[in-house]
């Protein structure tokens, strides 16, 4: 079954059923918190980068946010949470809604996006491993799992370590 999504920006409104999507994927209330502890950073909050993808009868099924993070102190931004409700896997909402984000970020003039996520499924993004760029997390994690996006190779891209937004809690 293809669904025609309808991306855009989260809006107040949308807080419940966004909450509802976080708590679907995941086993536990840890992203769907870290969400609205998010919401709360006026440091890492950013207007216009929390995105959801839902169908035609108005129900959201996917969700995708960027965050302010930094790279040894240059601005850098953090993809996640990223849910989709189970039933909706593999139909196209969780891509959707990065896709917009992600668009988003670049119309808002932004360079570097990093994520922490399944090696197998962001590649289609355009995201290669951190290291490449010299690039690091501020914990131990396998190499492929840390990724970044560039969208402009000929601005500056900061090396590093990434700093997360306190509600990362890392």
């Amino acid at each position: 079954m293809t669904t025609a999504w309808l991306t855009r920006p989260e809006t107040d409104a949308d807080r419940d059923q966004i909450r509802e999507v976080n708590l679907a994927a995941f086993p536990t209330a840890h992203e769907a918190d870290l969400v609205e502890a998010l919401r709360t950073d006026p440091a890492a909050w950013l207007p216009g980068l929390s995105w959801i993808a839902q169908r035609p009868d108005g129900v959201i099924d996917g969700f995708a946010l960027l965050t302010r993070c930094h790279v040894d102190g240059s601005p850098a931004l953090a993809l996640g949470p990223c849910a989709v409700r189970p039933e909706q896997q593999r139909r196209g909402a969780g891509s959707a809604a990065i896709r917009a984000a992600l668009d988003a970020a670049r119309q808002q003039g932004e360079n570097l996006v990093l994520v922490l996520g399944h090696a197998e499924y962001y590649p289609r993004f355009g995201f290669a491993p951190a290291s490449r760029l010299a690039i690091r997390p501020p914990f131990d994690v396998e190499d492929r799992y840390m990724m970044a996006l560039v969208f402009d190779p000929a601005r500056p891209v900061p090396s590093g370590t990434i700093r997360y937004a306190d509600a990362f809690g890392v």
